[in-house]
């Protein structure tokens, strides 16, 4: 599964444009010292200010770097885009993971997918459950599986996030809380052992009970997390990713090893892709892609950018769903249980 934008949207968490918009609003220093000065921006200002000691940097720079940064996000596609665009600037490059971390973070904690469920044993997803993809991803992991063979779960599967939160690993143990009266230290062991979710840009902190040695972030535990600076530096490029020969290579043979593919609010940006594949597929996988908002203009040359990348020989491998995330998964259970 290739997760993108479109999914965490499901959640109320923001879109690559909605990021962009908020990184314009927050890095406005130009009202500083006012009285219409805004939270975000005198939240930013000083971690900002922390990040030029940091880098042994004069904190002007990292003003006139923090700026470059929001004009590029005024016309850009996608803050890791924009990031990319400017590889020879490590100040606008560190701006702009402060800003992923600070954002995304922010966003975490004003998501429908809360800390805890208001009742004991149910989802900690505010409103309807069903209207999102992660409900529908719980009951295609717990379906007929008996708890004896609980551990094999998650044997057949790969998620592939190219978002920045951490809703699919928080989420997850509750689901198996829900259907299996596990404790939630029970469940949490479960999906941190067997679980495989690979970040290609990285994330806002690992999870407390994940494994692993990257700084830590509690889900909507703080609003800003003392460490922030920390876990911006976990956040990666694309070129940074590329240059790591052995986690891009896992990435690809997940992929090019898959009997089935499904992109859920995945955006089909070149520089996602070239991460994804490093050659076109030769085993006619089944590939199933939610294409909710996408031009109509625009679907059939999709269509054969999809069917080249993956090889398909064969029209009926291919379905391009003009739906959301969980009405995708919702439609296609049986496709996917089988």
């Amino acid at each position: 599964m290739v997760i993108g934008a479109g999914a965490s949207c499901e959640l109320q968490m923001p879109s690559g444009a909605d990021l962009l918009a908020r990184i314009v609003q927050g890095y406005d220093f130009s009202r500083l010292g006012t009285e219409s000065q805004s939270r975000e921006s005198v939240m930013l200002a000083r971690h900002l200010s922390k990040l030029a000691e940091r880098m042994g940097r004069e904190q002007r720079e990292i003003i006139v770097a923090a700026q470059a940064l929001r004009n590029a996000a005024r016309v850009g596609k996608s803050i890791d885009a924009i990031i990319e665009q400017y590889d020879h600037d490590p100040l606008v490059v560190a701006c702009g993971k402060l800003a992923i971390a600070f954002f995304v973070g922010q966003a975490e904690t004003r998501a429908t997918l809360r800390e805890a469920p208001r009742v004991a044993g149910e989802l900690p997803i505010q409103g309807k459950p069903e209207e999102t993809w992660l409900y529908w991803l719980g009951q295609l992991f717990t379906a007929g599986l008996p708890r004896s063979k609980l551990e094999k779960a998650f044997a057949d599967l790969t998620i592939v996030s190219f978002n920045y939160d951490r809703s699919i690993e928080h989420f997850l143990p509750h689901a198996l809380v829900m259907a299996y009266g596990l404790t939630l230290k029970e469940a949490q062991a479960i999906v941190a052992q067997h679980l495989v979710i690979l970040h290609p840009y990285g994330s806002v902190g690992r999870l407390p009970w994940q494994l692993g040695q990257d700084a830590q972030a509690e889900w909507a535990g703080s609003e800003q997390p003392w460490n922030i600076h920390a876990i911006a530096n976990q956040i990666r490029t694309c070129s940074e990713r590329l240059a790591d020969r052995e986690w891009t290579g896992r990435l690809r043979r997940s992929v090019a090893e898959a009997k089935r593919i499904v992109f859920l609010g995945f955006g089909f940006h070149p520089q996602n892709l070239d991460l994804l594949f490093d050659r076109t597929i030769s085993h006619n996988p089944d590939v199933l892609a939610s294409i909710h908002g996408l031009p109509a203009s625009n679907r059939p040359l999709l269509a054969r950018q999809i069917k080249r990348l993956c090889g398909l020989e064969f029209d009926d491998l291919l379905t391009l769903e003009n739906a959301r995330a969980f009405e995708t998964l919702r439609d296609h259970a049986l496709m996917l249980e089988s």
